[in-house]
């Protein structure tokens, strides 16, 4: 699909929304509602409301903007280090301190589109951190035409007032373009490493998780952009574009050697999966490797993933959820096709969905009955999922953290404590750890 075509079919959308407004029937996939951003406060309950069955939840530190990303500072062969860095959607990169809830913004960050669902997203370090100071961040930015589109960069984490106090040599950072306080944490040198085009005239459907796998390379998810022609020349479906599809780069950001469709004219080299509407929760399986993604569906229809080196995962072709506002099923029936990446965990038209985020598999020390475990926030449904994970075979258990009221935007267990730390989808947000009663 050329930039042309995919303008006019934006246009489209844009008028078909328009009149689903005027007719008073709200469009469930618009920022605001279950798939990704909500402007409506949760309900005041909190941490007070939790009850936990051999877990206890605790703040960590208050009054986030959109939370979005968590990445530890410490790995699991380092020293000590008690803080992670967060995301905040509105366009900052903070670090806190997981003992006293300290937290610093980091400057030398990049110019973001916060628009919808867009802004600053998702962050991961270089798996050699700290000897590799690289962190990466996944976010919205925009053209001079205000069309935006999904971004990966890097620059090297500046802490405790190390290296040059005259601040980084960045050209593509932000307002402070890396310098500033030289005792402040910051970024240096930021440069984009990718930008997954094409740029389009929407708010939604950036994907965005980051992750490195067990191979090294770079593993990011794209959206769709809540185009609505569903079918074959869906972008999704469309390889000669990045939108919809996890892609694959080196950590310097180019495209390995061993991609699946390297050289074919009717990919986009940097394409290591496609046909996904847009998954928002992406992490490796502790003991397999594997990549698993948790992925909105249109109305209802949201699925697990694990991810298939070269495959097609069937948006929109194939899908368990319906058109919103209907009964209409988008597509086929996954099982009935034999092209196409079958979930491995999904949910139907009118089952109500579970709107998902981040994801991770549970690894630590701390929470013995719950090694091995898949544990998925839940955008509208207002909990933190667990489900237990054998081989293929997944089966949900009781939702965690459900009488909170909180949109669970992200979740992950720390390397050093085991702790499990939850991010909270609000304006003014804590984060959340679950430690053992």
């Amino acid at each position: 699909m050329n930039a042309k075509k995919i303008v006019l079919v934006l246009l489209v959308v844009s008028a078909v929304f328009v009149a689903g407004c005027i007719d008073g029937e709200p469009e469930p996939d618009e920022p605001g509602v279950d798939d990704g951003f909500d402007d409506t406060e949760p309900d005041e309950t909190g941490i007070d409301a939790v009850d936990g069955d051999g877990f206890e939840a605790e703040t960590v530190a208050e009054g986030l903007e959109h939370p979005w990303g968590i990445a530890f500072l410490q790995q699991s062969d380092s020293g000590v280090d008690d803080r992670m860095l967060v995301t905040e959607r509105e366009g900052a990169l903070v670090v806190v301190h997981r003992e006293d809830g300290t937290v610093e913004t980091v400057e030398g960050t990049p110019d973001v589109y916060a628009q919808g669902q867009g802004g600053m997203l998702d962050v991961t370090l270089h798996p050699d951190y700290p000897d590799e100071g690289w962190v990466y961040l996944t976010y919205s930015a925009s053209n001079d035409d205000g069309e935006s589109a999904t971004h990966l960069g890097r620059g090297e984490l500046v802490l405790d007032g190390e290296g040059d106090e005259s601040g980084g040599n960045s050209e593509e950072g932000g307002d402070d373009g890396g310098g500033g306080d030289g005792d402040a944490p910051r970024i240096d040198g930021f440069e984009v490493l990718h930008i997954a085009e094409p740029f389009v005239d929407s708010n939604g459907h950036f994907g965005s998780r980051v992750v490195f796998g067990d191979d090294g390379m770079v593993y990011m998810t794209t959206g769709d952009r809540q185009f609505k022609d569903f079918g074959p020349d869906h972008v999704s479906q469309d390889t000669t574009n990045e939108l919809g599809a996890t892609l694959r780069l080196t950590p310097e950001g180019e495209i390995p050697e061993d991609n699946p469709f390297v050289d074919d004219e009717e990919f986009e080299d940097a394409i290591y999966s496609y046909g996904h509407r847009n998954a928002q929760g992406m992490t490796v399986h502790p003991e397999t490797g594997e990549l698993w993604q948790s992925e909105h569906g249109e109305r209802d229809g949201d699925e697990i993933n694990i991810v298939k080196e070269g495959g097609n995962h069937g948006w929109p072709l194939v899908h368990y959820g319906c058109e919103y506002g209907t009964d209409v099923p988008v597509g086929e029936l996954p099982h009935e096709r034999d092209d196409t990446v079958d979930p491995v965990y999904y949910w139907e038209c009118t089952s109500g969905g579970f709107p998902p985020s981040g994801a991770t598999f549970y690894d630590g020390d701390a929470f013995p009955d719950w090694q091995g475990d898949l544990f998925v926030g839940n955008l509208a449904g207002q909990y933190l999922g667990q489900f237990e994970v054998n081989g293929t075979d997944v089966e949900e258990t009781e939702p965690l953290l459900e009488d909170a009221g909180w949109r669970v935007r992200a979740v992950e267990d720390a390397p050093d404590t085991g702790h499990l730390y939850v991010l909270v989808d609000d304006s003014d947000a804590p984060v959340v750890r679950l430690v053992p009663e």
